[in-house]
């Protein structure tokens, strides 16, 4: 199979790796420090198209396809993956899911500024108790009728402070269980709803992670996304595809951090050398390139499979499965070879450490990735 990009797919990569280098790199460790949202540079990956890569461009987007969209998240990523994640939960979890399943009056109402960054959008699945297991909601959307009211919270929200529309995923018939699900489009200021403190994380610290608290919140029947209990098969099938995204966060992650290990090791000098001229860092470089292109060829699987209507859910648990491991294995030998200096935060390696980690957690955990990739092949 040829993975060779297209001249649109180089001019793509071009583009967001010149963004990540002028607006990104700059300030990036000081909006770690201070866990600062990146709103100017969340604003300008909109205008230039990168928040909604993947709808179609008579709802504002971009009209491209999802290798497009993981080659630009692996270059965001290499230099700052709290910026990344915003545009893979933009694109992936909310543009994606309304597109696809929304009626042509939620795209017109929502969805049309969502991919032109006018609007962040958040997707609300995780709960106190319903984390990995997303059948067992808390939160309930009782049906009123011609509306629902919502009571419940959701946790680890991204882009929970920052947002202004919200899917969220709430349990409307119990005895149904899964079946009973439903998912529903809610809009920051309705009444009954807020934000709860913003949470201190070991990474991705400039993306803004809350928990969101709903009291009697009422949502009108026209803001539910497909038909009565959908929400949870809604949920699973966004998330399929978020993974890809988060695959390519994980990706840009590990091969930031190979690229400043490899040019540290030709500026270090030990033992009247250059530290890459010793086998011991040579072995590293070679081990990290290596994983790395294995990691890569399995996001682009990935996304071929979604671009060509072929099912996903195994090459995506598996991308997202090995290439957070690869960038949690590669950062951590980035910060080796720098020595002390990894250790300190003007490398940029020991940023990219912490970042790693949260890959192997969100949008489904390692673990969860494991089940969904044991109970394909044992079909």
């Amino acid at each position: 199979m040829d993975f060779s990009l297209n001249e649109e797919q180089k001019l793509i990569q071009e583009a967001a790796r010149d963004f990540a280098q002028t607006e990104l790199l700059a300030e990036v460790i000081e909006r770690d420090d201070a866990q600062r949202f990146p709103t100017e540079e969340i604003k300008k990956l909109g205008e230039l198209g990168f928040l909604g890569m993947m709808v179609d461009p008579k709802y504002g987007g971009s009209g491209l396809d999802t290798l497009s969209y993981v080659i630009a998240m692996e270059e965001i990523s290499k230099i700052d993956a709290s910026t990344s994640v915003v545009m893979s939960v933009n694109n992936s979890l909310v543009c994606w899911g309304l597109e696809k399943f929304g009626s042509e009056e939620q795209k017109e109402k929502y969805l049309t500024k969502l991919s032109t960054g006018e609007q962040i959008g958040a997707f609300c699945l995780s709960e106190p108790e319903a984390g990995s297991d997303a059948t067992s909601q808390k939160t309930t959307a009782v049906d009123m009728g011609d509306h629902y009211i919502v009571n419940g919270t959701k946790n680890w929200i991204t882009n929970g402070g920052t947002a202004s529309t919200y899917i969220v995923i709430a349990q409307t018939d119990k005895d149904k269980k899964h079946r009973g699900i439903n998912a529903l489009i809610i809009e920051k200021g309705t009444p009954g709803f807020e934000i709860g403190p913003k949470e201190n994380k070991l990474g991705i610290r400039g993306s803004d992670t809350h928990s969101l608290i709903f009291n009697d919140v009422k949502v009108p029947k026209e803001n539910r996304i497909g038909e009565d209990g959908f929400g949870f098969k809604f949920a699973m099938k966004t998330l399929a595809g978020g993974r890809i995204g988060i695959a390519a966060q994980a990706l840009g992650i590990a091969a930031g951090a190979y690229e400043l290990a490899l040019k540290y090791s030709k500026e270090r000098k030990a033992f009247g050398t250059e530290i890459s001229n010793h086998q011991a860092i040579a072995f590293k470089l070679a081990d990290m390139h290596t994983e790395i292109q294995a990691a890569r060829l399995l996001v682009y699987q990935s996304a071929l499979d979604k671009d060509n209507d072929r099912d996903y859910d195994l090459s995506g648990a598996m991308a997202k499965l090995y290439a957070s491991k690869v960038a949690m294995e590669t950062t951590v030998e980035a910060v080796q070879i720098h020595g002390g200096n990894g250790f300190v935060k003007d490398y940029h390696v020991e940023r990219l450490m912490r970042d790693a980690k949260i890959t192997q957690i969100y949008e489904g955990t390692s673990e969860i990735q494991k089940i969904v990739i044991s109970r394909s092949i044992l079909k």
